[in-house]
């Protein structure tokens, strides 16, 4: 699954939308503007999804191929899904629940714009 089907998958989950955090595309919930789903910080080789630690650790032990972290990740609640990775079905299961998991957070701050 890569960037643009992980995007296409999230968008036709209930009350998403598509928008951009630190000036990068995300998918977030349009109720809280929480974001679920971003490019990450190795955008080249995987996105990024916003779930619970406890799945976190599930996945990394789990299907190591597929899920891991970088330093950058470690401690939070974000995961790194590689394109290249062969369950699609278990990949949208882990957005759907980024999905779920993000409407469990508080409304996010909105930010005053830059002029």
């Amino acid at each position: 699954m890569n960037w643009d089907e992980a995007v296409a998958y999230a968008l036709r989950l209930p009350g998403t939308e598509l928008g951009t955090s630190y000036g990068k595309p995300v998918v977030k919930l349009s109720s809280n503007r929480r974001a679920f789903l971003h490019t990450g910080h190795e955008s080249q080789t995987s996105f990024c999804v916003q779930v619970d630690r406890e799945t976190i650790a599930e996945l990394l032990t789990s299907d190591p191929r597929t899920y891991f972290q970088t330093q950058h990740y470690v401690g939070s609640d974000a995961v790194l899904v590689r394109y290249d990775s062969r369950d699609v079905k278990g990949v949208r299961a882990v957005i759907a629940r980024a999905h779920a998991y993000a409407a469990t957070k508080k409304l996010a701050r909105k930010r005053p714009k830059k002029t």
